[in-house]
């Protein structure tokens, strides 16, 4: 093989290993609610706030898309929607850095619904970390991460299901 070659394969290789696990959204639908407040209709927004914004785009669509997905009753718009109460969604913290032998995930977003008019529903901070250890035969970070995710999402779930329509 000419050098040029096994350099190109092996940068090739480099890059593809590089950069956060991709996470699958997680959906957690309750029949009981299946749009916040009773609305039928939100504006949703979700910000990457991190110091470091490593796969921004895949982390904003990660809690999205699983946000959509656990309200399968409501149309889901765009920030900025007028007329329709809105969804804010702010990340301050996703990552599972490697420390002392330790994978230790950690995520943290504050959450702000609000109605039509722009008066506060409700506003919440959601917050999970986990420490573990790196086991063998595992993608410790991802598992890390995906239990962080979990956990936080919950949180967001509950507090926006609690959501009443003041009208």
């Amino acid at each position: 093989m000419r050098p040029t070659l096994s350099a190109g394969l092996l940068l090739a290789s480099l890059s593809t290993a590089c950069g956060p696990p991709t996470l699958k959204p997680t959906a957690s639908p309750d029949p009981q609610v299946a749009c916040p407040g009773g609305w039928t209709s939100w504006s949703l927004e979700v910000l990457d706030r991190r110091a470091e914004r490593e796969a921004s785009e895949k982390v904003v669509a990660l809690l999205t898309d699983s946000i959509e997905k656990s309200f399968p009753g409501c149309s889901w718009k765009g920030p900025g929607s007028a007329g329709l109460p809105a969804v804010s969604i702010e990340i301050y913290r996703f990552a599972a850095p490697f420390e002392d032998g330790t994978w230790n995930g950690v995520a943290e977003w504050s959450v702000r619904a609000t109605d039509p008019d722009g008066r506060t529903l409700t506003s919440f901070e959601a917050e999970s970390d986990v420490a573990r250890p790196n086991y063998r035969g595992s993608n410790n970070e991802k598992e890390a991460l995906q239990q962080v995710f979990r956990e936080a999402l919950t949180q967001t779930l509950t507090g926006l299901r609690s959501v009443s329509n003041p009208r």
